[in-house]
């Protein structure tokens, strides 16, 4: 994932955080087979439903989609937010629909200086609907101080209504994670992409400092965020992010974050196919938990995520 500017046009959003190291996985360098936790329910924590999306995956489509790859539990943000919602009501005993600060795809770099987002936050949290905000962008270059008032504001309501947040940070190391979460020590914050392109000790430095933090893995597979891999190419988890995962596995949960394709995201004349690629992002997840202790692969591809999200732990 870079972050370069000149490349502003193609970030909307959230895309800053992806990969575009395409060529290694679309030359068929990886497989899935099979696997023993293929059925068994998985809690994805970090889905995207958006206006880019409902042209080629209706309501129906995707709640399809999560029947199939039996996912219990989805967290899914809207773009425009509400979209979150028409997935909810659809399918009330899997999904928990947490408020998308974005309206439109560009909103993803200037929300600090919107000054509408707060009402509209507190609005959508006094409805009782969302369960959570997020996906949050905090990302170099374009965000301010942890301190700025909106950010100030909006860490606030979390803690207010005692929801988590979903937070995107784009930084080669943790300072400005840790300064977060200290800063709001009474705000829970799932990091999604376990820091996008941060290596395994500054993820760990972040979970020792912060202990209002959680850590997800969603698009740390082979064909996004390629240039730090999590996994070897028979998907399992490579030394240093296994001894990390087993050290924090109550702390850690797993995601699909449904983007496709990668090169193109939220183009205004190409639909975004990522509910139709759901299945292998899912899959990548499945084999590396299945090379992990029992024990500890059910607290991250199920149990973590319910008790974050406050839901009971049954097998869907």
């Amino acid at each position: 994932m870079a972050l370069r500017i000149q490349r502003h046009h193609r970030l909307a959003r959230r895309a800053v955080r992806l990969s575009l190291g395409l060529s290694l996985a679309l030359c068929g360098g990886v497989a899935f087979a099979a696997t023993p936790g293929t059925t068994a329910p998985f809690a994805d924590v970090h889905q995207h439903y958006k206006w880019n999306q409902t042209d080629v995956t209706s309501v129906d489509d995707a709640v399809a989609a999560l029947h199939r790859n039996h996912i219990g539990l989805a967290v899914v943000t809207g773009t425009p937010p509400e979209l979150a919602l028409e997935l909810a009501d659809a399918a009330p005993d899997r999904v928990v629909p947490i408020y998308g600060i974005y309206r439109t795809a560009g909103e993803w770099s200037g929300w600090p200086y919107d000054k509408g987002l707060l009402k509209r936050t507190e609005r959508a949290l006094e409805s009782g609907r969302y369960r959570g905000i997020g996906e949050v962008h905090m990302i170099g270059g374009f965000i301010p101080r942890p301190d700025q008032a909106t950010i100030a504001g909006l860490f606030g309501l979390a803690e207010r209504f005692d929801v988590p947040v979903l937070l995107h940070t784009e930084f080669s190391r943790a300072n400005y994670l840790v300064e977060i979460c200290q800063t709001y020590p009474g705000t829970r914050f799932l990091w999604a992409h376990a820091g996008t392109m941060v290596p395994p000790a500054e993820v760990d430095r972040a979970l020792e400092a912060c202990p209002n933090v959680w850590a997800e893995l969603a698009a740390r597979d082979p064909w996004r965020y390629t240039a730090r891999p999590v996994a070897d190419d028979r998907n399992r988890l490579l030394p240093e992010w296994r001894e990390l995962v087993l050290k924090w596995q109550d702390r850690f949960m797993v995601g699909s974050d449904p983007v496709w394709p990668v090169e193109q995201l939220d183009a205004w004349d190409t639909p975004d196919t990522g509910w139709e690629e759901i299945g292998r992002f899912v899959d990548f997840h499945r084999q590396w938990l299945d090379d992990l202790p029992e024990e500890a692969a059910e607290k991250i591809r199920w149990t973590n995520a319910h008790a974050f999200f406050g839901q009971d732990s049954r097998s869907k």
